[in-house]
């Protein structure tokens, strides 16, 4: 046991987490992860899941605790512009005025109904594995409120979802537990946006952000999750997903680095049929640091899975990728594909990959593969010999790398402000090592 799991960080957060009334499933749930979190061996470099991200930065940030009132304004965080259905929190705390009105398929925990109630007590904190996963132990200590998306059985949600999370610099720093709920029904379908922003000043929070989602037989999610906070920010998040027969998930991830930058992916194919597809692109630069760690178990037979991750790793960045994809005996006519290439920028750039498949079945097709590489020379001479400039071509051939994957994006709000966003960043920012 380590201070951070005992320091008053930890401790006031569990005692204001405790002080909220709550039902007697939700205490449980509470008591249930404040039990595991403080049991739990602190990960180090011998932990294979924890091997190349350290977490000083974290056990440095030894007093925080809520934000106890809605900051003035969410600063000049950038946010897509898209009609959706929007709820926007700031550090933490809800923001009426900046979400919309109120939709029968979205609402918090705190204004659930008694139907909505009985549905996040059967379904938050039992797809995440918390034994696996340590800090969605720290969330469901924490829980306090959150997010449901239900879409009842044969119903396409006619908006997407966008879920905002804002952080912003306080006089003291926070502590932010995020917590998203989306359960689909049979044959329904809905189109998800999380986006982790923050303006430009040096940040001062902990963001702790878990997502569970439910995909019941024949539904689809579209999912998209977006993290370019400031790079003082602490942010550590999962995802988890449980999909059943005939259903379907595509998901996209992206990703600045920071002081500490840590997202899981764990997908559980349980039901014959399921197609899950992930792409993601991380992009740390200067000293940041970014942690992709994803995890497919294929349960059923007939199941699909397509993973493409793409990193550009500039400065004095580090990067990891830790993608695993588990073939368990009755999964038979598996297909299965991961692919995880690097770009590095800089001589000190750094990047640890490593693609694992695991494969107790005998009739899978599947394949892994991970590179790592600098520019090409021979590419950055041809298009200099024809008046392009070393520093515009560097950028060129960069933003080449990662852009097929933003050009596939079928939302255009969501591709468009990548875009945009990616171009200001390799076009202007020079401290990138991109130029």
């Amino acid at each position: 046991m380590t201070d951070f799991q005992t320091t008053d960080f930890q401790q006031r957060a569990l005692t204001l987490a405790g002080q909220q009334q709550s039902p007697a499933w939700l205490a449980a749930l509470r008591f249930e992860g404040s039990e595991q979190w403080l049991n739990a061996d602190w990960p180090g470099r011998r932990t294979e899941l924890w091997k190349y991200t350290p977490l000083q930065a974290l056990q440095k940030s030894t007093s925080a605790g809520w934000s106890s009132a809605l900051p003035q304004g969410a600063g000049s965080a950038a946010l897509l512009t898209i009609d959706a259905i929007r709820l926007v929190f700031v550090n933490g705390v809800f923001d009426a005025k900046a979400s919309t009105a109120n939709h029968d398929s979205v609402v918090r925990f705190s204004n659930a109904n008694d139907a909505q109630r009985s549905l996040i007590e059967k379904h938050l904190g039992r797809i995440v594995d918390t034994k696996r996963h340590l800090f969605a132990s720290l969330s469901n200590a924490w829980v306090q409120d959150g997010v449901l998306v239900h879409v009842p059985r044969n119903v396409v949600l006619e908006k997407p979802v966008y879920v905002v999370h804002v952080s912003t610099p306080e006089a003291e720093p926070v502590i932010a537990n995020q917590r998203l709920l989306i359960v689909l029904e049979d044959n329904s379908q809905a189109e998800l946006i999380e986006h982790f922003a923050s303006d430009a000043r040096t940040q001062n929070s902990f963001v702790n952000a878990l997502t569970e989602v439910s995909i019941a037989a024949n539904s689809s999610l579209q999912h998209y999750r977006i993290n370019l906070e400031q790079e003082a920010q602490i942010h550590i998040g999962g995802v988890h997903i449980d999909l059943q027969r005939d259903s379907r998930y595509s998901g996209f991830t992206i990703a600045e680095g920071s002081a500490l930058k840590r997202i899981d992916y764990q997908i559980n194919h349980r039901g014959n049929g399921a197609y899950a597809s992930l792409n993601g692109v991380y992009l740390p630069r200067n000293n940041q640091l970014v942690d992709y760690h994803t995890n497919v178990e294929h349960w059923a037979p007939h199941c699909t899975t397509s993973e493409i991750f793409r990193g550009i790793i500039g400065d004095s960045a580090r990067a990891v990728f830790n993608g695993r994809i588990l073939i368990h005996p009755d999964a038979q006519k598996t297909l299965a594909e991961l692919s995880n290439r690097n770009l590095l920028t800089s001589d000190k750039a750094e990047v640890d990959t490593k693609p694992e498949l695991e494969i107790y079945a005998d009739d899978v097709k599947c394949a892994h593969g991970a590179t790592v590489s600098q520019l090409d020379q021979t590419a950055m001479y041809y298009l200099q010999s024809r008046g392009v400039s070393k520093t515009q071509a560097r950028t060129m051939l960069s933003f080449g790398f990662i852009n097929e994957l933003l050009q596939d994006l079928p939302q255009p709000a969501v591709r468009d402000y990548l875009q945009h966003h990616l171009t200001v960043l390799f076009g202007m920012d020079t401290g990138t090592g991109l130029s």
